[in-house]
C-alpha cells in the first residue's frame, strides 16, 4: 500500500481511471482539472510549478485514492479513508513538498489538518462550500429580460475582466487568467445573459467527462445583481452540459453566500456533500 505521484497525467489517468469513474461526482475536480493538464500542458494553471497527481494503491493493487495539485491552487482529493489521507500528508512531509492547503470532503480535510498539524504544522478554515448536483432543472418564473449567448473572440475583454474580479471576490489565487478567459470562450463553454446587447452576467462549464460536468464560474457584476441575471445565465450553461451529454450537472456554492445557495436550490440543484478548503502552514 503505498501513495505514486507523478506529474505525468496520462499515468495518472490510466492508474485511476476505474476510481475516479466510480464516483465521478465526488471527483469531478480531479477529472476536469486533470483532463485540462492533459490537453493544455503541465502549467495550464499559471503556476511557477508543473501540475502533479497522486494515487493510492491498495494491497490489491486497486486505487482507492488520489489527487490533483495544479500550482498556485491548492491540492484537490478525492474520496478516501481517513488513513489513506494521514498517510498523503506523510509523503508529502517526507519528500519536502509544499502543501500550500487542501480541498476535498469536509471530514476528509479536517483529517489532513489533524495529521499536518501532529507532524509539525497548523492549519485554518479558508472556506466551507458545498456541492449540488442537479435534479430537474427549474428556471426562474417570470424569466428576467435577456437571453443567452454563447461569449465570442469579441468579449474577450470583458470575460478577462470578469474572471479577475471574480477571482478577487473568492480570494482564490489568480493563475493565468488572460489565458483560463480565452481557452474557455475559444472552447466555447461561457455563456453570457445580455440585456438590450450588453452582457450582464456570465456562466462557464466544464467539458463532460465521465458523465459528468460542472458549472463555473457564475458572476454578475455587483451593480446589477439581485435582477435574476445570474441565475438565467447559470440556466443556460445547465441546458449546454445536459445537450453536450451530462448526466451528472454539478455547481459548488460558497456557504457563507445564502443567497447563491438558495438561488441554485430554486433552479433544481440539490445537495451533495460539504466540502472544506483549508490552509496548510508550517
Amino acid at each position: 500500500m503505498a501513495w505514486e505521484i507523478t506529474h505525468d497525467v496520462d499515468a495518472f489517468f490510466s492508474a485511476a481511471d476505474a476510481y475516479l469513474t466510480a464516483d465521478p461526482v465526488r471527483n469531478t475536480v480531479l477529472l476536469t482539472v486533470a483532463d485540462t493538464v492533459r490537453s493544455r500542458g503541465p502549467y495550464a494553471y499559471g503556476g511557477d510549478l508543473p501540475a502533479r497527481f497522486g494515487w493510492w494503491r491498495a494491497q490489491d493493487g486497486a486505487v482507492e485514492g488520489a489527487f490533483v495539485h495544479t500550482p498556485p491552487y491548492r491540492p484537490t482529493l478525492g474520496p478516501m479513508a481517513e488513513e489513506t489521507a494521514r498517510a498523503l500528508v506523510r509523503k508529502w512531509r517526507a519528500s519536502g513538498v509544499a502543501a500550500p492547503g487542501v480541498s476535498g470532503g469536509a471530514a476528509l480535510v479536517r483529517v489532513v489538518g489533524a495529521e499536518w498539524a501532529a507532524t509539525g504544522g497548523g492549519w485554518t478554515v479558508y472556506r466551507d462550500q458545498r456541492l449540488f448536483r442537479l435534479g430537474e432543472l427549474t428556471p426562474p418564473q417570470p424569466e428576467p429580460p435577456g437571453s443567452a449567448r454563447l461569449a465570442d473572440a469579441a468579449d474577450v475583454p470583458l470575460v478577462v475582466r470578469w474572471f479577475e474580479d471574480f477571482s478577487e471576490a473568492i480570494g482564490e489565487g489568480s493563475g493565468n487568467i488572460p489565458a483560463q478567459a480565452q481557452n474557455r470562450v475559444a472552447a466555447g463553454r461561457l455563456v453570457l445573459w445580455v440585456l438590450d446587447g450588453t452582457p450582464v452576467s456570465m456562466a462557464g462549464f466544464s467539458p463532460v467527462i465521465a458523465g459528468q460536468g460542472r458549472v463555473a464560474p457564475v458572476y454578475t457584476p455587483a451593480e446589477l445583481r439581485g435582477r435574476g441575471y445570474a441565475g438565467m445565465a447559470t440556466v443556460a450553461a445547465s441546458r449546454a452540459l445536459i445537450a453536450a451529454g451530462a448526466e451528472e450537472v454539478l455547481l459548488y456554492t460558497d456557504l457563507a453566500n445564502p443567497t447563491s445557495n438558495a438561488l441554485y436550490q430554486r433552479l433544481g440543484y440539490r445537495p451533495v456533500e460539504d466540502v472544506t478548503v483549508l490552509d496548510l502552514h508550517d
